[in-house]
């Protein structure tokens, strides 16, 4: 018989058996939910290859590092330059474990290191020491990286974690009485057509410098090597200091240098070199672990060690991951989508991790090495803007989902102008002259029209007034063609035929059909901050300058043509393009729909020439001068085929989840940013005007939240009865209150709580 008591006892133990089973069913169902996070794929558009023959790859890297790091870690599998990254997909082999600069593929590295292990034979050339490896024992993510390196008896395995400034390396030796980790400081080939670029000197005077203190199981050194050098100014004081720790005490030592044939120097404690390095020896038991801490600076090898202080004060690799990863899902999180596919997830939020690279962190704590004026000074600093490409959709899209940064990066763009004389271009990390027009004009017109302004202001208008009123030293002198080697900045290349012809004459200045319109869409945006700050006189004659464009416009072709500087036209009508062709600027002038409309005869016309556009395949979603483009049925009353074509161009056609996954070079974020605005249903056509362009959202519903000069605030953006067959806008409503036109301000959105759009199988004629 079962007393009260025993039933009692077990009533409770079937209690806490049944709660057993459902804590676990919880922690099973828990497991199985991913967090933002884990749906970045970082190996999204590192291939090589394009999407179709004769097309580039994405130029991305699976690097380890918090949102916008200083520095990048990540698995180097060639000795990269430019044209080529550090990592590429379809590489077989991997040379090194690389603290690397390299923004994006047509841009150089800087003040590099690399760390490789090896077992057996001493060998530290990369082309000598590199080990076989297999995607399929390879993990990406943006908070750690691992590999296997020479499956079999001498596997290692290599593992990543990182911060900003500094990174973890966590190497597992198998059984051996000749371990290596190979320290690579500086990478310059004396052989110019061996070298990172043809342009460099053959014998390159920069001298790579390495220490060994055995004591302190330390290696320090620095890279003065800029692959970009040849394109800007000199800096005597530029280099990347390096400090590397190691966990484990190591007897054996020494220096290398060398290029066909290395020359090693046992138990040599220092060395100096173009291509040379370090390397430390030691025995290792079955699975033993070897960490390695590296820091980087750009202001000292005491920096370096102040940084690693702050970012890794301990041995810990598992916590620095943790850390990492909880960042990048507090960033990431700041949109959140439902209601899509698991893949699509996968694209989309690769998409904001690479939107959340660059430009990179240069600062240090409180202080930054400028390469403008090759000093260190006190404040907040970011480099590497891709300029060209990211004022069109990246900046943008950083007011929503990173409005914190948004002043600091005007305000680092300031600095560079009063160290350097200039605003720059396209910094790597200082003035290159890489492609055309002053599109820091753009980025700082565009935020402070949006409200940003924690920065000086007048500041800003002399820097953009000058870049648009000054022609640059010898302007007319020079062609000032792609990549010339440095002479002085480039800044607005032509502009005093600019203003004093109405355009940019083809027989003396290069690239001038597209100068001419882009200069354009500068002088707009320099006219906005005229006309808010009170500035009259500039206001109207930075608008005439905006309208210099049609001066271009031949109406017997119906296309923008090269003129020379007689006025006549120039025979060759494919001349004066950058990175395009006659289609690829005939609707350029992004920041005056309205006049392009008119010139092309109004808007039946306009709209037949952008349908022609698209359908007769003209259209190159894989450069940046097109992106606008699918929106500008908008402005000429066909929002319909806006709508039609943000669901081809959002989908597979243009984003993968593959490594062959973005189509065209990412270009430090704007392909990626471009895929955001899209699938969120609305674009920044016109630079600085407050304005968005509506497309068509692409997911059932997302999640901005948003915090915006201390302001908090949460947008739900819905797509009800969106399907496959609805992809058509019915209707818009904001907090209730609907929108009749494709057109939506950025304060209204940001004020905004709920932004719904009906979608249906048929275009709405009357949205328009």
């Amino acid at each position: 018989m079962v007393t009260k008591v025993q039933f009692q006892n077990f009533a409770v133990f079937l209690f806490f058996i049944s709660m057993f089973f459902i804590s676990e069913s919880y922690a099973q169902k828990a497991a199985n939910i991913k967090s933002e996070v884990d749906y970045v794929n970082p190996l999204i558009g590192t291939a090589f290859a394009g999407f179709k023959p004769g097309l580039e790859g994405g130029g991305t890297m699976p690097c380890v590092g918090t949102p916008f790091a200083m520095t990048n870690f990540v698995a180097q599998t060639c000795e990269n330059k430019i044209s080529r990254m550090i990592y590429v997909y379809e590489d077989t082999t991997i040379i090194g474990f690389a603290a690397t600069h390299q923004p994006t593929v047509w841009m150089g590295d800087y003040g590099y290191v690399s760390l490789m292990p090896q077992v057996g034979q001493l060998k530290v050339l990369p082309e000598e020491r590199a080990a076989v490896f297999s995607h399929d024992h390879e993990v990406s993510k943006p908070y750690y990286y691992a590999v296997d390196l020479n499956p079999g008896a001498n596997q290692i395995k290599g593992e990543i974690a990182a911060a900003s400034r500094c990174g973890m390396f966590r190497f597992t030796f198998p059984q051996s009485k000749e371990s290596h980790i190979i320290i690579q400081g500086m990478n310059l080939k004396s052989k110019p057509e061996a070298n990172v670029d043809k342009n460099q000197p053959t014998n390159n005077p920069l001298q790579g410098y390495v220490k060994i203190d055995k004591e302190r199981g330390l290696i320090t050194g620095y890279n003065p090597d800029r692959m970009s050098s040849h394109l800007g100014p000199d800096l005597p004081n530029f280099k990347g200091y390096f400090v590397i720790q190691f966990d484990k005490p190591f007897d054996d030592f020494g220096t290398w240098d060398g290029n066909e044939m290395a020359e090693i120097k046992p138990l040599n404690t220092e060395g100096y070199g173009t291509r040379m390095g370090a390397y430390i020896s030691f025995e290792t038991q079955k699975d033993e672990v070897v960490n390695v801490k590296v820091a980087t600076s750009f202001i000292s090898l005491e920096q370096a060690l102040q940084n690693l202080s702050v970012e890794i004060p301990d041995w810990n690799f598992n916590k620095l991951t943790r850390k990492t990863s909880d960042v990048w899902q507090e960033n990431l999180s700041r949109l959140k989508v439902s209601g899509c596919t698991e893949d699509q997830k996968s694209i989309f939020y690769t998409a904001m991790f690479h939107t959340m690279l660059f430009p990179r962190e240069f600062s240090e704590y409180g202080r930054y090495y400028s390469a403008f004026d090759d000093q260190i000074h006190e404040g907040v600093s970011y480099n590497d803007f891709s300029l060209w490409d990211t004022f069109r959709a990246l900046h943008p899209l950083l007011q929503l989902i990173q409005p914190e940064r948004v002043s600091p990066m005007v305000q680092s763009l300031l600095q560079m102008y009063k160290e350097g004389g200039w605003l720059p271009k396209w910094p790597n990390p200082t003035y290159t002259n890489i492609m055309i027009g002053t599109h820091a004009d753009a980025v700082i017109a565009d935020a402070y029209v949006n409200g940003f302004r924690d920065y000086d202001i007048n500041l800003a208008y002399e820097a953009i007034l000058k870049n648009a009123t000054f022609a640059p030293m010898g302007d007319a002198l020079k062609k000032w063609g792609d990549r010339d080697p440095w002479t002085s900045y480039e800044a607005r290349a032509g502009l005093s035929y600019y203003h004093a012809l109405g355009y940019i004459p083809a027989d003396k200045t290069s690239e001038s059909v597209s100068r001419t319109i882009e200069f354009g869409v500068d002088d707009y945006c320099v006219a906005q901050i005229a006309k808010a700050t009170g500035r009259t006189e500039d206001y109207a004659k930075l608008i005439n300058y905006s309208n210099n464009y049609k001066n271009l416009y031949n109406p017997e072709t119906g296309f923008f043509s090269p003129r020379l500087y007689n006025g006549a036209w120039y025979a060759d009508s494919t001349a004066g393009f950058t990175e395009g062709s006659k289609w690829t600027y005939l609707f350029g002038a992004m920041h005056d729909p309205k006049g392009m409309i008119e010139l092309m005869g109004g808007q039946n016309s306009f709209a037949k020439k952008l349908t022609e556009n698209f359908e007769g395949n003209h259209y190159r979603h894989d450069n940046e001068p097109g992106h606008h483009y699918a929106y500008l049925f908008n402005y000429c009353g066909e929002p319909w085929k806006t709508q039609q074509l943000i669901r081809k161009h959002t989908s597979v056609e243009n984003f993968r989840n593959q490594p062959i996954g973005i189509n065209g070079n990412d270009d430090c974020g704007q392909m990626s940013a471009w895929y955001i605005f899209g699938v969120m249903g609305f674009y920044p056509v016109v630079p600085a005007s407050g304005i968005y362009s509506i497309g068509a959202p692409q997911f059932p519903k997302m999640v901005l939240r948003h915090n915006i000069n201390g302001k908090p605030g949460k947008l739900e953006i819905i797509a009800g009865n969106l399907s496959e067959e609805n992809k058509y806008v019915q209707s818009v409503t904001l907090d209730g209150k609907s929108i009749s036109t494709p057109f939506i301000s950025y304060q209204d959105l940001i004020s905004g709580c709920k932004l719904v759009f009906e979608m249906g199988p048929k275009p709405n004629y009357k949205f328009r």
